[in-house]
């Protein structure tokens, strides 16, 4: 698709923006249930797409895509009505006679920006949001996840005319002419690197951004945790889609006294989850392309690999792989690894282990493994991170009732439920006054008398 061809989606979406037909609720829940049913009549389909580009089964695409996708328009559903009407406020007394109220609107022709690891659900859970709070939307899939891509761009046309919801496939120029548009709002999720590139675009335009990023998160394992559920979830959260996960555990930092036995029991969870070969097991899955495959395999030191890390070139596939004696200046701590591999670092205090991770761009996610609750309520309270879990990883992003977002180098602005319908509404202050009464204090010339009754009024 070329620049003309975007910059008449974008025309035409402004259009019908305009034409006010996307500001009734009962035509929003009307859209949602249209996607849904959608999404439920193509699942198997969307199964298919996603293990061509990731490997990953049906359970997990289940899990991890279409169903989190679900869970949000059934929420989205069940509040929206709520969501969308005018909110009351106080009225102060100098104000009198007013009826003061806030009025959630769409901003209007949004884009969506999604990444390959997730290409399902990044695309349309902020589509669900967008949708629901009134905004007509433009969504981009990654170019790295092509079967996907063509299932979301088929499943989009046949719930709604690209006047109201278009997909644009394709890679760097579509991007590159995408961001040279004016959009009402921009959500993008993907890299740091790229993330700045959207918003200076953005910038241009003046056009308000949510950025969904990502960055190196700690998993901090202290000397009261259960070791052996420890491993477990944090097994299932590492190696979690081959570790391309952007709030995957991105390094293991756990105090010295315990470092062995934690050891000893990663190794035998990773052989529960995924067997004695996990590149034999089939839903075990693959990189997304050879350019990070190859990536992945020059942060291995080999001299520190105490487990795993064989790799099948020909279908992009790395074993669960573990790290030990790995320290910050190590290559495999130079960036965000995206992968299955887990550096193990030590630390000899909890307040270091707190200041290594302060020292460093803030993180997305933050893990802290504890059987105190002290413990976890200074880890939580001394950090900055975007979101996190106490004693598991990656299930805070599943819920609806909680905001998912970074801080910092990981991001900016939150979606999911409540705050998603939020990212994607403004709110007008409106006050209504009323004309049966109007009380002179304000006018000139102005009086003695006025000034200490508006003093009166305004403390």
């Amino acid at each position: 698709m070329n620049a003309e061809e975007i910059r008449q989606i974008v025309e035409r979406q402004r259009a019908y923006f305009a034409t006010g037909a996307t500001l009734p609720v009962e035509e929003r829940i009307h859209s949602l249930r249209k996607l849904q049913a959608s999404i439920l009549k193509h699942e198997s389909q969307i199964n298919d797409a996603v293990k061509a580009d990731l490997g990953k089964s049906a359970f997990e695409s289940y899990m991890c895509e279409t169903g989190i996708v679900l869970s949000e328009i059934s929420y989205m559903l069940r509040h929206i009505r709520s969501y969308a009407k005018e909110k009351t406020v106080y009225t102060p007394l100098a104000q009198f006679h007013a009826h003061s109220y806030k009025k959630p609107s769409p901003h209007g022709v949004v884009l969506i920006l999604s990444p390959w690891n997730y290409p399902f659900q990044l695309a349309l859970d902020p589509l669900v949001d967008a949708l629901a709070a009134g905004n007509t939307a433009v969504v981009k899939p990654s170019a790295y996840s092509p079967h996907t891509s063509a299932v979301i761009g088929q499943i989009l046309a046949e719930c709604f005319p690209p006047e109201y919801v278009a997909t644009v496939t394709g890679g760097r120029a579509e991007n590159t002419a995408l961001l040279h548009e004016h959009f009402d709002y921009i959500f993008f999720t993907g890299s740091p690197t790229v993330g700045r590139e959207v918003m200076r675009c953005a910038s241009e335009h003046l056009t308000p951004v949510t950025l969904e990023l990502g960055g190196k998160s700690p998993c901090i394992v202290e000397k009261s945790a259960n070791l052996k559920l420890t491993a477990r979830r944090l097994v299932f959260g590492k190696y979690l889609n081959c570790g391309q996960t952007c709030v995957a555990p991105d390094y293991l930092l756990c105090d010295a006294s315990i470092r062995e036995p934690l050891l000893q029991e990663i190794r035998r969870e990773i052989t529960r989850q995924f067997g004695e070969r996990p590149l034999e097991n089939p839903d075990y899955g693959k990189i997304i392309n050879e350019k990070h495959f190859r990536r992945l395999l020059g942060l291995i030191d080999p001299d520190k690999v105490i487990v795993g890390g064989e790799s099948e070139p020909e279908n992009l596939r790395i074993a669960p792989a573990v790290m030990d004696g790995v320290t910050f200046s190590d290559a495999v701590m130079g960036e965000e690894i995206f992968g299955p591999i887990l550096p193990v670092l030590t630390y000899e205090s909890l307040d270091e282990a707190i200041a290594q991770i302060n020292a460093r761009p803030h993180p997305l996610a933050l893990y802290i493994f504890t059987g105190k609750k002290s413990v976890a309520d200074k880890v939580t309270s001394s950090v900055g991170f975007g979101g996190g879990c106490i004693n598991d990883t990656i299930i805070h992003l599943a819920t609806s009732e909680m905001g998912f977002g970074g801080f910092g180098e990981s991001g900016m602005g939150s979606y999911h439920g409540r705050i998603g319908f939020e990212t994607f509404s403004r709110t007008k202050s409106i006050v209504d006054k009323k004309t049966w009464m109007d009380l002179p204090l304000r006018y000139q010339p102005y009086t003695s008398a006025a000034e200490k009754l508006v003093r009166m009024f305004m403390r």
